[in-house]
């Protein structure tokens, strides 16, 4: 019977421990996987966040999107993305589920010319698993929308949607 009341606390103090319900501050890194605009060849950035329990966190993302070109292309498109979020990292035991919103920019340049920018704003969700005591490994979803001003060219004026998705990995530390 001992051994039982040992097993189930131990197993219980090491469950309570590793959620974010008990812990004094999260901290979480993460990296884009995978952006869905159309002409999207790959992404590449980062994700932060810090926070304490019941309170809004504070995250920055960071990334750029190289844009597949069609025809001779001499130089790299790219869409670099910053955005400064609030999150809310829900306590829930066994699993760590973060909810959040975003603002910030966008900018579409080819080589080192802008050739535009605009405001972006986001709201994305993150599910978490537990890996080992204090560190969870998680998946996020990004849904942007962004609207991009041209600066120069026969499209000055005009603006273009460059929404979409962003699926993200990351690690998780709470303590």
């Amino acid at each position: 019977m001992k051994k039982i009341i040992i097993t189930v606390f131990a197993a219980s103090s090491l469950l309570l421990y590793s959620t974010p319900s008990f812990a004094l501050l999260n901290f979480s890194v993460g990296v884009p996987l995978s952006h869905s605009l159309a002409d999207s060849e790959g992404v590449s950035g980062y994700f932060i966040q810090i926070g304490v329990p019941m309170l809004p966190g504070l995250g920055m993302d960071s990334y750029e999107t190289k844009i597949k070109c069609t025809g001779s292309c001499p130089k790299v498109s790219k869409l670099s993305t910053s955005m400064y979020n609030l999150y809310y990292l829900l306590p829930i035991p066994i699993i760590n589920l973060t909810i959040g919103l975003g603002t910030g920019k966008t900018e579409y340049s080819y080589g080192d010319v802008a050739l535009g920018d605009g405001a972006a704003t986001q709201w994305y969700t993150s599910f978490g698993i537990p890996i080992i005591p204090l560190f969870d490994l998680h998946l996020s979803y990004r849904s942007i929308s962004s609207k991009i001003e041209w600066t120069t060219g026969d499209d000055k004026g005009t603006k273009s949607d460059f929404g979409g998705s962003v699926m993200g990995l990351g690690i998780g530390f709470n303590f």
